[in-house]
């Protein structure tokens, strides 16, 4: 298995800092979740069905016609390999960005595919060559956006052949305009969307593939009955349906979003990001990490080690730590 971040008690045992004392920037989920409504007993004591509300409302957020909930999209990663095979036994090829969420390249190739990896677009030879072509949009952690008629003129190209093109839209919803998801009906396009990041639900574990009904199908028969369990099927619907909370979660991103690559501008020059993140990169990112975690911050080191990504502080008192911490860290480093 791959290693993630977000491990904070590791860090903890690593560093000797108690938990309470950590400003957690390690992860790219909102810091402040949606408020978790009342749960009914039957969540809890019944199985999951299909029919009580998360799809309609679901698809309403999405502005899609067809999806299915799975247990993060993580789940749709590790199954999108054997489905393609199941409609194209050929297949063969795959393009994944370079740098990126790992799980996407690490699942192909299990399966046996080759990888064709791309910088920030693919290029014209692996759009022509490539049996899947995957995109992060907005890219984790390099917080770059692909213009959406764009990807639907890949899209076009691609079909021509029967290639598809799958989409990774974790981070979309702090940017909706540049989605594709109300074009995920068409043939041979798969659009991946979470809950975990903008609503601050990472532990319910839910997810959605958008898709046409046939290839939802095979997603559904692959991976079995009951992905998503009740009680997080509840919230996910509460939050759906809750648009004020939404205005204002948006809101409340776009001003930390803000304040966040201001405040690591002044101390370095390649700030990139989303709404939910910001990345640096710098010379001697282990370094920084490193004297981050001793000042009791933790973020999350790019997996290239060449940066290191910053999530949103929660609360005024993390602001004042980050900006105490980036100081010192400064100083110690020249």
């Amino acid at each position: 298995m791959l290693s993630h971040g977000g491990k904070l008690r590791e860090a903890s045992r690593t560093y000797q800092i108690p938990l309470d004392q950590w400003v957690d920037l390690s992860t790219g989920v909102n810091p402040r979740c949606y408020p978790i409504p009342e749960i009914s007993v039957q969540a809890w004591n019944r199985l999951p069905e299909d029919d009580d509300g998360l799809v309609s409302a679901a698809c309403d957020y999405y502005r899609c016609s067809s999806l299915l909930p799975v247990a993060g999209s993580q789940a749709a990663i590790q199954a999108l390999p054997h489905i393609r095979r199941q409609f194209h036994p050929q297949s063969r090829k795959v393009a994944i960005p370079r740098v990126g969420y790992r799980e996407h390249g690490h699942a192909w190739l299990k399966q046996g595919y080759e990888i064709l990896a791309y910088d920030f677009e693919p290029t014209a030879e692996q759009l022509a060559e490539a049996d899947v072509v995957l995109v992060i949009n907005p890219n984790n952690p390099t917080g770059y956006f692909i213009d959406p008629h764009k990807l639907l003129g890949w899209h076009q190209q691609l079909s021509k052949r029967h290639a598809w093109l799958v989409v990774d839209e974790a981070f979309m919803d702090c940017s909706p305009d540049w989605s594709i998801s109300s074009e995920s009906n068409q043939q041979n396009l798969v659009v991946l969307r979470s809950v975990g990041k903008f609503f601050g639900l990472a532990g319910i574990r839910a997810g959605f593939v958008l898709a046409r009904p046939e290839v939802l199908k095979a997603f559904q028969e692959y991976l079995g009955p009951w992905g998503v369990p009740g009680p997080s099927r509840e919230v996910c619907t509460a939050a759906f349906r809750d648009v004020p909370w939404q205005a204002m979660n948006f809101a409340f991103l776009q001003e930390g979003s803000h304040r966040l690559k201001s405040l690591l501008e002044q101390y370095f020059k390649d700030v990139a990001g989303t709404m939910l993140f910001q990345r640096v990169l710098i010379d001697g990112a282990d370094e920084l990490h490193r004297e981050l975690c001793q000042q009791g911050v933790f973020t999350r080191l790019l997996d290239e080690k060449n940066g290191v990504r910053f999530g949103l502080p929660g609360s005024e008192t993390e602001w004042q730590r980050l900006e105490q911490c980036l100081q010192a860290v400064a100083i110690n480093l020249g």
